[in-house]
């Protein structure tokens, strides 16, 4: 009896039960993918604390407690005193607010089913879980895109785990980023959807999706550029349809008006060029409709004349108006959108931009380490996108295309481009394995007489509709389990990514002895407690800027300059005051009634974050306002030094007096002199370092924080004071004695009230 004659209702039968249960297996995998995606990014709780991270998510969570506690009347008109003194900062006009009011949401609800939780426990736990809801729009876009759920659950595995996306989604990575991602997926899945479908429904709902986008992160030219592309490259490919008409109209239209509601963007919709792109598409759309339908109504001569002069005409009205605008200065690129176009304009013109690490060019290292093995699989699916020649396929292509370009300019936009290489590797490994899988079926189906058969027989006696290609069923198992190993590896460096890489707070830090032992270095919060505790409420702190949001948002003080660098003259004059000797920077810090200065140092623990290695963006942005400040005398024969052969201006700058103050007291290693730099590899160059105008007031265990008092003038006659050595028993014994006089005072108290008789 022939085997296989009782193998095929076996095969019908699970075919049959497969189609049952797919899905509910659909659902239970899209939720272990969520899962996942939740599960990975918490790794930082779980190692250290609930705490926010880094820089920036410091300034967002403050304004949600403000938000939280003061309703969103008042944060919307919220003028900040304590940042950027003596400017301030209105809050509500210069913020992207969509961050705050989603984690608000979530706490408002929660509140009124009587979830008891912290405002800051939704503030870290606000990533991972938006995080899960981006795997699902992946997944809903690379199915609308291929019409496959094979495809759209292997994109949304890859876009729940990729490194890139956990970088800046992880618990306590409190930043727009977090939401803004899922709200980018999002929009083109729903614009996606209006063009297939043609309603008017799925534009509008692209539109509010595009509108929560501009709300959440600035990211949002990104959309508004790439949909623009894409409907001109349908134009001119010959692919226009009623569908993409509808779609785009009420998106731009009805997109424009919602975004010009957000006060930050407001009316840059209509003057910035980030949007030029977005109008140009739109006019040169409805000239296309309207030369369609005057095709109907003239003569075949007349149309081909009047088609030219309007498509000139068109195209020479949208270049007067942006000329016009940019001439007259009434339209302008962002410094970083000039980047973009121009990688070297920022290190010329805006040393500010030029100075943050996340606006670098991506390395290649940065590439394979953030998408791994995505790298290799995604133009399988660019491949696999362009050769459906449907339009999805054809935007999920220049999306893919585009992102590659624009992340290898700048580092930070590797995060708009993890979800493009997600879905097209979703897209590639399923189709490969689909294919393979397929020819291993029927290979172990078909007897190998009609599997191979003679290429000699006449082309007429062949079938009209060709076979499909079968594959060596050794050939098919190979290639499905190399892709199996594959996935498989890149899960392991996603685990491993999300768990040691991209973990580690900035604010409390964590190296290993030689022991194996755990130190952690809580120098960052130490420093913002002790300003909290033992400095005025009105106290101005000058700092670099990259640890004003931090200082405001935990030491609750007053600094000069914060990370939203809005005012590049404020920040350079910091960096002025920071590269003059003592006796000039005294006097910028009294114009501007500073209190205390504030230093990272890294050089007894080998932090190479520290002010020391960021102070020649301090001069490069401090020179761009004042020209005596000048890059090359900081150098010593072309070499940044710090050693005995630095430049006299290095020696004798406030950032190396206060870095290095009492820094010749340390031993760092046994077999190095004392003051050996950890970071730059060097002694000292200047020792018994004496400050004339400011006192030591705190030093963190780790010395990586230290603050300096600033003393106030004297009077006339008064003798000059010495710099005090900052002596920590003694100010132990200080603050020990001062609460002992406290308590007494409060005990006497107490007894007084005790003998009084009680009122009635």
């Amino acid at each position: 009896m022939d085997k296989s004659s009782g193998l095929q209702p076996r095969m019908a039968t699970v075919d049959s039960a497969a189609q049952k249960w797919a899905p509910i297996l659909r659902y239970v995998v899209l939720g272990l993918i969520c899962a996942l995606a939740f599960s990975v990014r918490i790794f930082s709780v779980i190692r250290y604390e609930s705490v926010i991270h880094e820089f920036d998510p410091y300034f967002n969570y403050r304004t949600t407690q403000y938000l939280a506690r003061e309703g969103f009347y008042e944060f919307w008109n919220w003028f900040d005193e304590s940042t950027w003194y003596p400017l301030g900062r209105v809050i509500g006009g210069t913020l992207y607010p969509g961050l705050m009011v989603t984690a608000g949401l979530l706490y408002w609800i929660a509140n009124f089913f009587h979830i008891t939780v912290n405002i800051r426990n939704v503030c870290v736990f606000l990533a991972p879980i938006f995080s899960a809801n981006t795997a699902l729009a992946t997944y809903l876009f690379t199915t609308e895109t291929t019409g496959r759920t094979q495809a759209g659950l292997m994109s949304a595995l890859f876009m729940a785990i990729v490194p890139s996306y956990i970088s800046r989604s992880v618990a306590g990575s409190y930043d727009n980023e977090g939401v803004a991602i899922f709200a980018l997926v999002f929009t083109f899945y729903v614009f996606i959807k209006a063009v297939n479908t043609g309603t008017i429904f799925w534009a509008t709902m692209s539109a509010l999706a595009y509108f929560y986008m501009v709300a959440s992160w600035g990211g949002y030219v990104f959309i508004i550029n790439i949909i623009p592309i894409f409907v001109l490259f349908l134009l001119l490919v010959g692919r226009f349809s009623d569908r993409l008409y509808i779609a785009y109209s009420v998106f731009y239209t009805l997109g424009s008006l919602l975004a010009m509601q957000i006060p930050f963007v407001s009316f840059q919709v209509v003057t910035s060029s980030e949007h030029m792109a977005s109008h140009g598409v739109f006019v040169v759309l409805q000239t296309y409709v309207f030369v369609n339908w005057i095709r109907g109504q003239v003569s075949r001569d007349s149309f081909r004349t009047l088609s030219k002069v309007a498509f000139l005409a068109a195209i020479g009205l949208v270049a007067s108006v942006c000329f016009y605008l940019t001439i007259t200065g009434k339209t302008r690129w962002s410094g970083r959108s000039l980047t973009l176009l121009d990688p070297t304009y920022a290190k010329k013109y805006i040393p500010i931009i030029a100075s943050v690490s996340e606006h670098q060019p991506t390395t290649w290292s940065s590439f394979f380490f953030d998408l791994h093995v995505l790298v290799i699989l995604a133009p399988v699916g660019l491949w696999h996108c362009f050769k459906s020649n449907t339009d999805a396929g054809i935007f999920a292509g220049l999306y893919g295309v585009l992102a590659v370009y624009f992340a290898g300019v700048m580092v930070r936009l590797m995060l708009v481009l993890a979800p493009a290489v997600c879905i097209l590797s979703g897209i590639g490994v399923s189709a490969t394995m689909t294919t393979f899988l397929s020819s291993f079926r029927r290979a172990t189906q078909v007897s190998p007489v009609a599997a191979f058969r003679d290429e000699t027989v006449d082309s007429d006696r062949r079938r009209k509709k060709e076979e499909p290609v079968v594959i060596a069923p050794e050939m098919s198992l190979l290639v499905v389990v190399l892709l199996t190993f594959l996935v498989g590896a890149y899960i392991t460096h996603c685990t491993w990514a999300g768990a040691e890489a991209y973990s580690s707070p900035s604010i409390v830090m964590a190296s290993r002895t030689h022991d194996g032992g755990r130190v952690i270095f809580d120098d960052y919060r130490e420093a913002y407690y002790w300003l909290r505790q033992n400095t005025a409420p009105d106290a101005k702190i000058m700092s670099w800027w990259d640890y004003g949001y931090q200082i405001t948002a935990m030491g609750n003080r007053t600094v000069l300059v914060d990370n939203n660098t809005w005012n590049n003259t404020h920040i350079a004059t910091v960096g002025m005051a920071m590269s003059s000797p003592e006796h000039e920077a005294y006097q910028v810090m009294r114009r501007l009634d500073v209190d205390y200065v504030l230093v990272i140092f890294g050089g007894l623990t080998g932090y190479s974050s520290d002010d020391i290695n960021k102070f020649l963006w301090m001069v490069r942005i401090g020179g761009g306002v004042y020209p005596w400040i000048k890059e090359e005398d900081y150098y010593s024969n072309g070499q940044y030094r710090i050693d005995s052969g630095a430049s006299s201006k290095m020696l004798n700058c406030l950032m190396y007096k206060l870095s290095y103050y009492r820094f010749d007291e340390i031993t760092t290693d046994y077999s190095r002199p004392a003051g050996f730099d950890r970071v730059r590899g060097a002694e000292m160059g200047k020792k018994n370092i004496k400050l004339d105008h400011l006192d030591e007031a705190f030093t963190s265990e780790h010395w990586i924080v230290r603050i300096y008092s600033v003393r106030k003038p004297r009077n006339k006659g008064d003798k000059p004071m010495k710099s005090r050595p900052f002596n920590k028993s003694q100010a132990r014994e200080k603050r020990s004695r001062f609460a002992r006089v406290k308590l007494q005072s409060l005990g006497r108290t107490i007894r007084k009230s005790r003998k009084s008789p009680a009122r009635k």
